[in-house]
């Protein structure tokens, strides 16, 4: 995939990657992402997939908030819609301290 990235927060694709990406929203990505983990099943029935799925984008979501609010744990959990307390378990919960 070829990304150019401009003045420090424009990013600009490829034409022949612009085709590939028609849907740019999260959920757009989130489906592109399963349909190739689908793919690459091979007939294999997959075990525990909502697990997976929330481990993969709650991870990084949590870590991105908390790096924009500068470890303020109060903060973030607002911004993430939970309490303070949900959040100081799910950060436990996934080694995050």
């Amino acid at each position: 995939m070829a990304v150019t990235v401009q003045n420090r927060d424009v990013i600009s694709l490829a034409p022949e990657t612009r085709s590939v990406i028609k849907d740019q929203s999260l959920r757009g990505y989130v489906r592109q992402a399963l349909q190739q983990y689908f793919a690459q099943l091979d007939g294999q029935e997959p075990a525990d997939l909502h697990r997976l799925v929330m481990r993969e984008v709650e991870v990084p979501l949590i870590k991105i908030v908390l790096q924009y609010t500068r470890g303020n744990q109060s903060r973030a959990a607002k911004i993430l819609g939970i309490s303070r307390g949900t959040l100081r378990k799910k950060m436990a919960m996934y080694e995050l301290d």
